[in-house]
């Protein structure tokens, strides 16, 4: 059998083990596993072996559980929920002034924990019932709420980009300042939407009435201290990291210690919460530790093989395709798996082709690594499998139905395809920081 072919089967192998439901570091571990040793015997299993104790030396794995546990501390000590309330006594005489600060609460939460599942649990639990009572359009917020969350993989922190840049050997660093730009425009496409839209129909976000705003200005400043807590946990933890003072690890650990600090401060730590917080961070860590490892093991037999050769081959010689071209089919494969798959299941199934085709072709692997990380946007949020879809369906209000969370989602997924483009058609978008603040 040729090594084309073995490659074909290794991976419809793969996804006719994800298409039966088995989970994703399951799946694809043991297609490596089984492979390496169908392909080099007794010895094969040296291979995935071999990407285990490479995992465990990776220092930056260290930084997975300490962000992921920053947020949860954030969101189980209800530090988050006093940042909305300012948000609403500050915005709420705007037309559509709730749903706008609810975009600038999902940016600083994602800001504060670099997950997307935390900002959606804050939004939909938080914000949404708010919003109804105030007689906001059920479609409309529910949209807010998803599109807004899904910022959270973009903005640093990101946990996506830091999978990303361990597995495409890429400074997470650089990657985290590469996203900010266009996190910064998506959210600004997000906001002019809303006024647009509140403009043209007033009925879609009523404001909010006098006697619910009424308090005097100082208990208003006073408000403005909720918003001091997250703003000093993000640029302690990344402006030393981004001035150079702090490794990413340091980085991290700053990052969710003070975050204990903060709800310490605010008497609100206890055995429950720390124990919720705990548990949660263990899981979400154990799962991203496979995941990984499941990515390196087949990432090492895929390349064993000549796989990327291959399809470099495909692409180039073949079907003589330009390196843009490619790219855009590349995206287009991230769209269609973003359906079906998540972000870390699309990562690990398209690394071992995708991240050495880039580089070959010469494009730069941290400007790719924020396309993907924007697609994997797309796929949180768009029927039938995404993640974000089906979180809100469990947290959101009974009056909103699965009908309007899947209406509510097509303008945000188009704003976000729309910024794609534009990183690819102006790449400084993403690159611009990077190199202004570490010579990249």
């Amino acid at each position: 059998m040729s090594y084309e072919m073995i490659a074909i089967l290794m991976f419809s192998s793969m996804m006719v083990l994800l298409i039966s439901g088995q989970r994703v570091f399951a799946a694809i571990g043991f297609v490596a596993a089984g492979s390496a040793l169908l392909l080099y015997g007794q010895g094969g299993i040296e291979m995935p072996f071999s990407q285990t104790f490479k995992l465990f030396n990776w220092f930056p794995m260290l930084t997975l559980p300490l962000f992921i546990y920053m947020g949860y501390v954030l969101s189980e000590s209800g530090i988050a929920e006093d940042l909305y309330r300012m948000l609403h006594v500050w915005f709420g005489r705007r037309r559509g002034g709730l749903a706008i600060g609810t975009i600038a609460m999902m940016v600083i939460i994602s800001a504060m924990n670099g997950l997307s599942v935390a900002g959606m649990a804050i939004g939909a639990t938080i914000a949404l019932p708010e919003m109804l009572r105030r007689g906001y359009d059920k479609v409309l917020i529910t949209g807010v709420v998803q599109g807004g969350s899904s910022l959270g993989i973009l903005v640093p922190p990101s946990v996506v980009m830091v999978l990303y840049g361990m597995i495409a050997r890429q400074p997470v660093s650089q990657l985290w300042l590469a996203g900010v730009v266009p996190a910064l425009l998506m959210a600004t496409m997000f906001v002019i939407y809303i006024v647009v839209r509140c403009r043209l129909n007033p009925e879609l976000a009523p404001t909010v009435s006098d006697e619910e705003l009424n308090m005097p200005m100082s208990e208003k400043l006073a408000l403005l201290r909720a918003g001091i807590i997250p703003f000093f946990i993000f640029f302690t933890m990344t402006g030393l990291f981004v001035m150079g003072y702090t490794s990413l690890v340091e980085s991290a650990a700053v990052g969710a210690t003070s975050a204990t600090l903060a709800a310490a401060f605010k008497r609100r730590i206890n055995l429950k919460m720390l124990h919720e917080t705990a548990r949660k961070t263990l899981a979400i860590s154990c799962m991203f530790l496979w995941l990984i490892l499941a990515a390196l093991a087949f990432g090492a037999v895929f390349d064993g093989l000549g796989a990327v050769r291959a399809i470099e081959s495909l692409f180039i010689t073949n079907w003589d395709l330009s390196p843009w071209e490619v790219i855009i089919m590349m995206q287009i494969s991230f769209i269609i798996m973003g359906m079906f798959l998540d972000d870390t299941a699309m990562l690990v199934i398209v690394a071992p082709l995708y991240i050495p085709l880039v580089k070959i072709l010469g494009f730069d692997l941290v400007w790719f690594g924020v396309l993907y990380t924007m697609t994997c946007q797309i796929a949180y949020i768009t029927p039938p499998f995404g993640y974000n879809l089906f979180l809100m369906r469990a947290l959101a209000p009974k009056e909103i139905g699965l009908a309007d969370i899947y209406r509510s989602i097509w303008p945000f997924v188009a704003m976000i395809a729309l910024t794609i483009a534009l990183v690819m058609i102006f790449p400084q978008l993403a690159l611009w920081l990077p190199q202004t603040f570490r010579g990249y």
